[in-house]
């Protein structure tokens, strides 16, 4: 959305008289219509709310990212799985998923179903997504690929109307591939996307749009002037190019582990794919006055465990807020505890520096609509 005052207004009123919103993530458009106005105030309230960052919102929150499972079959050389995680790996029970559905589906425009870790190593995601679009969720997962080899895993994630279902690829040669998808098989990766393009056809699907991902690295940023050309030959619907991430409270444990190495090896030579802007001395990014992150007022992040936590970074649950075993969503989102955290968050202090140096803090790390650098659509 434009951050102009007058065009807010203008696309607040067109939706409330058409009941259609068309909203944008990761460069990839996603259109709402029909929407009950209950949604459409709720979204309306959300956004005030993060505007005038009100302690208590005047909402819900308007999308949730949900972990249906923290275990992998990978190995990724900066993802917390494989190894400075530390709380305790499981899946998200079904029974957990349908009462927070059931209690938020008159909200919610859309569920990211992945968090850290394989989701689709959950055998119930698919009746999970199933259950989203009965209430009306708009539905995405990103996924490593390994298991869409296998046609009837392919078959069932098309079959349960995912929306979206992202391909983490990140190399089109087994050699750089595994630089950083350890344990991974490109060639099973590449099998499970012609499987999944096949299938959709032969079923008669629109849907899941199928979004090739390449995070640009320095290991693989040669590949990327052959990069469109090869997806487009797998016959998916999308190629995004995507930024690695070189900040954050910690991540990826590179402060447990002695320093900032593996981004600094991982990161690409070329400033085209770096994440952020730089400063004329080409060495000091560009901070934001004041995070403009809207985490607190318009989403939440669910564990497989049902702890509640403000967003995807705080993956060893640094700042619960909630369960979801004990309390409804509604009693955590407007609890004393968030309020805490938004008060926190507004402080704009450097003793937070969970929040003080995310990749929202500083310009060209939004990771709604900053952080994929390019998108290629395919099929229109």
């Amino acid at each position: 959305m434009s951050s102009s005052v007058p065009a807010k207004l203008v696309k607040a009123l067109s939706t409330i008289v058409t009941r259609r919103l068309v909203a944008e993530y990761d460069r990839i458009p996603y259109t709402f219509i029909g929407l009950s106005y209950k949604k459409i105030f709720n979204w309306l309230a959300a956004e005030a709310s993060a505007a005038f960052h009100s302690l208590r919102p005047w909402g819900w929150p308007t999308h949730l990212q949900i972990e249906p499972a923290n275990l992998c079959n990978l190995s990724c050389a900066l993802c917390p799985i494989s190894g400075q995680m530390k709380r305790q790996s499981g899946h998200m029970d079904l029974g957990l998923f349908k009462r927070l559905t059931d209690e938020i589906g008159d909200y919610v425009f859309m569920m990211f179903l992945w968090d850290w870790g394989e989701p689709f190593l959950n055998p119930s995601i698919y009746e999970m997504i199933s259950y989203a679009k009965e209430k009306g969720i708009k539905t995405a997962s990103s996924s490593n690929g390994h298991l869409f080899s296998d046609v009837v895993n392919a078959d069932k994630v098309i079959l349960s109307g995912l929306d979206t279902l992202i391909v983490a690829v990140d190399g089109i040669s087994q050699n750089t591939y595994e630089r950083y998808r350890k344990k991974g098989d490109l060639e099973v990766v590449l099998k499970g996307i012609r499987t999944l393009v096949e299938r959709k056809r032969a079923l008669g699907s629109s849907t899941p749009l199928i979004n090739f991902r390449f995070i640009v690295m320095r290991h693989n940023e040669h590949e990327v002037p052959r990069l469109k050309e090869f997806v487009r030959s797998l016959g998916v619907d999308v190629l995004t190019i995507k930024t690695l991430n070189p900040c954050s409270d910690d991540p990826y444990g590179e402060k447990e582990n002695g320093g900032a190495g593996k981004i600094n090896d991982l990161s690409p030579l070329g400033h085209a794919y770096r994440r952020f802007r730089y400063a004329p001395d080409g060495k000091t990014l560009v901070r934001h006055l004041r995070n403009p992150c809207k985490n607190l007022w318009n989403s939440a992040t669910i564990h497989h465990n049902g702890v509640v936590c403000p967003c995807t970074y705080d993956y060893d649950e640094r700042f619960p807020l909630g369960d979801l075993n004990v309390r409804t969503f509604g009693d955590i989102w407007f609890s004393e505890p968030y309020q805490k955290m938004r008060k926190w968050f507004l402080e704009n202090n450097k003793d937070n520096h969970f929040c003080y140096e995310c990749s929202y803090a500083y310009e060209g790390g939004s990771c709604i609509d900053e952080t994929v650098a390019e998108a290629f659509f395919f099929n229109k």
